[in-house]
């Protein structure tokens, strides 16, 4: 499955102003990435894949509609997918995106 284009733009509106940003091609997807890092996707198995904080992962998985993203059918720590139905609002995307972001800003840069 092709990654949303529409969910991509949304995102790139929220993002533009970002020092740093760039968008390259990863996981069947398109992500948006600070200083190299991966922030968030418009995934190509639909919705978001956003990248946080492992240390909140089981909280924003127990206390949001996220599930942890599984590579290999091993479930990857402060990696979530988020379901586009989950993001129709721009307030609900916003809320992903400036998740994201707020932890690729606090990485080292690459």
């Amino acid at each position: 499955m092709a990654y949303d284009e529409e969910l991509a733009e949304r995102i790139r509106g929220l993002v533009a102003a970002e020092p740093g940003l760039t968008e390259k091609q990863m996981f069947g997807g398109l992500a948006f990435l600070v200083r190299g890092n991966m922030a968030v996707a418009a995934s190509g198995e639909g919705g978001l894949l956003v990248r946080a904080d492992p240390a909140r992962s089981d909280e924003l998985v127990s206390t949001t509609t996220a599930r942890p993203m599984e590579m290999r059918g091993r479930e990857m720590a402060g990696w979530l997918r988020v379901r586009g139905e989950d993001v129709s609002t721009e307030p609900e995307l916003a809320h992903w995106v400036d998740l994201g972001v707020s932890y690729a800003r606090e990485l080292p840069a690459k």
